[in-house]
Order: C-alpha cells, then structure tokens, then sequence
C-alpha cells in the first residue's frame, strides 16, 4: 500500500513539473506602437530569437507590431490583468498620473544625462519601475527613443520664441503635459487621437504634431510633414514591460535568462540611439522636409519658460510634493 502511494505522489509530481514547463513555455504576446520593420520591430524580434535561445526553448514571444494588439493605454491595463503578456512602449498616465513623469517637457538636455537617468540605477528608471509594479507590471528594460520636435506642413513661424503667437494648430496627444507644452510655446494644441492625427493634418485640420520626434514622424507622417523642428521637446523613452505575476512564477534559472535577454536589449538600444535620431531626421529630410535650424540658446529659452509655466501646472496633477521630489533626484 505504501508503494502504491509513493507511486502515484511521484506520478503527481512529474505531472505537476510537466505542467509548469507547459506554462512557462507559452508563447507571450509583445505589443509595440510601430509598423512592422522598423527599429523597435528589428529589436523585439532579436530579442524573441535570443529569449528563445537562452532558455532552450522554455521562453518564446511572438511581435504584435503597430497597436495591433489595442492602444498603448490599453495594452498597459490588460498587461497589468495578464490578458497580454509584455509590451515595448510608452507609459500610460490614464490609471495613474504620476506616470506624466515620463513626459515633463525639457526635464532632460542631453543623451549622456539621459542615461545616468533611466539607465541601470538611474533615479527615474526607478521611480518608473515602483509606479509599474503598483499595477502588477515588472519593468524588464528601458528603451531609449529620441529627443522630440514638432513637424509641420506649412512653414513655421518664430520658431525660437515661445512667445510669439504663431496661428499654428498643432495635434496633442491626449496628455496634459503635451497640451500645456504646446500652449505654452505659442502653438494652438488640439487633443486629437493618434488614429485620426494623420488625416487631421492631411485635411487642414490642424497644421502639424508634437509629441513625438524625428523617428516617429517618419515612421507616421511622412506624407504630411513638410517642416521639422528639432526642438528637443521632451525625452522619448519607452519600458520593456511583462506581466509581474507571470514573471514572479518563473524558476529562477529562466528569470535570470529573461532578465539578461532585456538587458542586452537595452545595452544595444543605448548604443543605437543617438545615431537613429540623426539618420531619421535625415530620413526626414530625404523625404522632401525642411528641417527648420534652432540653436542651443533658442532652445534653452523656451526651456525656461517651460519649467516656470508647464511643471508647476503637472506637479499639482501628479502631487506637488512627490513630483518634486523626483525632479530634485535627476542627475545632471
């Protein structure tokens, strides 16, 4: 009787094995904002083939490329329920404001403070991975994108000065900091969605973007951008981000395997970046646009007025205390 049962608790547990294997094999689904065969699609790709190496098969991912799998805000919220497994984009403020953080405009000047910032043991790397985990979400890498600009389709007006007015409509996305930014530098900001922002500008109905830069607008505005400023109005950075409660489960041996894969991921992407930028905003112009000169001094000014008009307005959004409190944490 004795073997019997120690028979059937050994049949129990290979089962039980065999099934945690089968879990820890799925196919994870990874959302991303861009079309299929740009840099991010390129680098999620090699990360699904390395995942997959690494953990002898036990890790696999399959690219859902261009919101295919919902909206940015969406995909965060059912990534926090587990409905989708990861994603590579940036972070949504909607369930929690403090994530606006991300997109206080002219928070950071350059791209070696960008990465004493967001890089491993960077102080808003780590704010962003405690705001993640507070919705079941582990942050797995940092994706460093692009210093934004505005792109137009008509010739722009004082582009240097934040105060002149310049009867230019300009498509916000649905973010405060991007509405105040844009009110604040002379433009008319409009909340318009990102599904209908292309054929906005196309129809007249606004005349230009912000909130994005050289990389994005290639990528969606091509055909409609006649005019790019590079203005380096916020720092786009987008968060490898998985299920939390799907990663704590992991055994430790493949969490490691996960948790290297994104690094090297990111390791990569800082070291690509910088160059990216350059080469889409010649993208830009080999395309047919103009792209409008801006000097430093011109830039630093509109920086100023920025910090004194738009960061008091979002540090009562995201609580006055706490927001500065990060502020006052960012390396120089």
């Amino acid at each position: 009787m004795k073997t019997r049962h120690m028979i059937r608790f050994a049949i129990l547990c290979s089962f039980l094995v065999l099934l945690t294997g089968v879990v820890q094999a799925k196919t994870l689904k990874v959302s991303h904002v861009r079309p299929q065969d740009t840099a991010i699609d390129k680098d999620l790709r090699w990360f699904a083939e390395k995942l997959e190496e690494m953990s002898g098969g036990n890790l696999k991912a399959k690219i859902y490329p261009s919101s295919s799998l919902g909206d940015f805000t969406v995909v965060q919220e059912r990534i926090s329920l587990g409905a989708i497994d990861m994603a590579c984009q940036p972070a949504a403020s909607a369930a929690d404001k403090r994530f606006q953080l991300a997109y206080f405009p002219y928070m950071l000047k350059n791209w070696v403070q960008a990465k004493k910032n967001y890089g491993v043991d960077g102080p808003l790397r780590k704010v962003v991975a405690d705001l993640y985990a507070e919705q079941n979400i582990q942050l797995l890498a940092v994706y460093p994108v692009y210093f934004g600009g505005i792109a137009l389709n008509r010739e722009p007006a004082s582009p240097g000065d934040p105060n002149a007015a310049k009867g230019i409509k300009l498509r916000v996305p649905p973010l405060k900091t991007f509405q105040l930014l844009a009110d604040n530098t002379g433009y008319l900001g409009t909340p318009i969605p990102f599904s209908d922002a292309f054929t906005a500008v196309q129809t007249g109905v606004v005349d230009g973007v912000i909130g994005s830069g050289a990389e994005g607008y290639y990528a969606s505005f091509k055909d409609v951008t006649k005019y790019y400023i590079p203005s380096n109005t916020h720092f786009e950075v987008w968060f490898l981000i998985v299920n939390k409660e799907y990663f704590d489960g992991l055994g430790d041996d493949l969490k490691k395997q996960f948790s290297d894969t994104a690094s090297q991921f990111e390791d990569h992407r800082w070291t690509t970046a910088e160059k990216d930028q350059a080469a889409n905003e010649k993208r830009l112009a080999d395309y047919g646009a103009k792209i409008v000169p801006i000097t430093d001094e011109q830039i630093a000014t509109i920086e100023e007025k920025i910090h004194k008009t738009v960061w008091p307005a979002v540090l009562e959004d995201v609580g006055k205390e706490w927001g500065q409190s990060i502020l006052g944490s960012i390396v120089k």
